[in-house]
């Protein structure tokens, strides 16, 4: 059953819900919540507003948009970001889904709140036949990785 849904966080609820462009477009397009820069050599977590449900069999990949990375020179300070169903609604920061920018050029990036930045893909997933995990999320970003 697909359940998968954006929806704004808590003081964003006029953030821009992501959409894909065309119709066999895979990735929904993100922008950020409001404009801003990542200094040269700076990392930058860029606030969006919003948050996705996902099934419980499913992840999130998170892309900076191509034409991004290569007209400016940044890149996902994480590579590729993974947003697992239990992120949405955690108690640290609601699911907020946030875009990991480092500035690799030799200027300031300015990025605006009116533009697409990156783009989320919705992917299933599957585990092995022994997996028997029953640890619960603690947090939001790297709660998973403090035990």
């Amino acid at each position: 059953m697909n359940e998968n849904n954006f929806e704004t966080v808590t003081g964003y609820e006029d953030a821009w819900l992501p959409r894909r462009k065309t119709e066999y477009s895979a990735g929904y397009d993100v922008k950020p919540y409001k404009s801003g820069v990542v200094g040269v050599g700076e990392t930058k977590l860029i606030e969006t507003g919003i948050k996705c449900r996902i099934n419980y069999d499913e992840y999130i990949q998170l892309h900076l948009r191509s034409s991004v990375g290569i007209k400016h020179d940044v890149m996902l300070a994480n590579g590729t970001g993974i947003i697992d169903a239990d992120y949405y609604d955690n108690e640290d920061n609601e699911g907020h889904i946030m875009i990991p920018i480092r500035n690799l050029g030799n200027v300031p990036f300015k990025y605006d709140a009116s533009e697409r930045l990156a783009q989320l893909v919705i992917m299933p997933y599957r585990i092995t036949a022994k997996d028997r995990t029953t640890d619960k999320r603690t947090g939001g970003f790297g709660s998973t990785g403090k035990r």
